[in-house]
């Protein structure tokens, strides 16, 4: 039996709105699949019209705890392909594609970027901020509805150069993906570690975990999604270098020159 407080939760993360969302053809089909995904227990995540194979919607979808199998996607074609016949969104002929976000996910939701606080992401903007469009930075932590990162190619003291900590308005994010790290790739396997496991507990293969096992483990989600990661301390500059040797040689020889004139 699902825990009431478990379905209250999924109900909300189903029901939280996207803020990068797409424009002109890719907003119409979105508005045909979002209540036909909810109405089966899934969140759009992304929708992307290419012309490979004449024309292909693709449709990216995910569970509200993240995850996805190809069960799923086949489950959301047989459902959603007779609706946008109906509806007709493309109006020419098109292939249908469900998928899966990946690892290297668009992060379009709040709780998208708030999940993955720590992780490095890629940002292109819709509206410039500073005059820049493009980002590249950690994710540090949200303040209402806009992403504070740190961004990878420039540092706090670099004189005249911006800030390197830089607050987004996400409504004004055309798009963010995250960036494939070793880290990435290790959380996200421990997710779907952990999502599988919980799939057998609900389908009674494996026995449940007790209460504190449990609190104990969305405590260590929270804090993994929450806490920034530290970085390294930047190694001092080296003392002996060419440049050091031969403005000591210099010195030397000024030193010299100077005695001489003396005499």
């Amino acid at each position: 039996m699902s825990d009431p407080a478990d379905v209250a939760v999924d109900a909300e993360l189903l029901a939280e709105p996207r803020l990068v969302v797409e424009p002109g053809v890719g907003a119409r089909v979105a508005a045909v699949a979002t209540p036909v995904l909810q109405g089966m227990g899934y969140r759009l995540v992304r929708i992307k019209v290419t012309a490979e194979a004449g024309c292909t919607v693709q449709i990216m979808a995910e569970k509200p705890d993240g995850t996805m199998l190809i069960e799923d996607c086949e489950a959301i074609s047989k459902a959603l392909s007779p609706v946008m016949d109906i509806a007709d969104p493309i109006q020419r002929a098109y292939r249908l594609e469900i998928s899966s976000p990946g690892i290297d996910r668009p992060l379009v939701r709040r709780s998208d970027f708030e999940r993955y606080i720590g992780h490095l992401v890629k940002i292109e903007m819709a509206n410039p901020h500073d005059g820049r469009k493009r980002f590249r930075g950690t994710i540090q932590g949200l303040e209402g509805n806009s992403v504070r990162i740190v961004r990878e190619d420039t540092k706090p003291d670099h004189k005249g150069a911006q800030e390197a900590d830089v607050l987004l308005a996400i409504e004004d994010i055309a798009s963010a993906n995250l960036v494939l790290t070793n880290a990435l790739i290790a959380e996200s396997m421990r997710r779907g570690r952990d999502a599988e496991r919980e799939q057998l507990e609900q389908a009674g293969a494996l026995p449940q975990p007790p209460e504190h096992a449990r609190r104990a483990r969305e405590k260590r989600d929270l804090t993994k999604s929450s806490k920034p990661k530290s970085k390294a301390p930047a190694k001092a500059p080296p003392k002996n270098t060419k440049a050091h040797r031969l403005a000591a040689e210099a010195k030397k020889r000024a030193g010299k020159s100077d005695h001489h004139e003396g005499d």
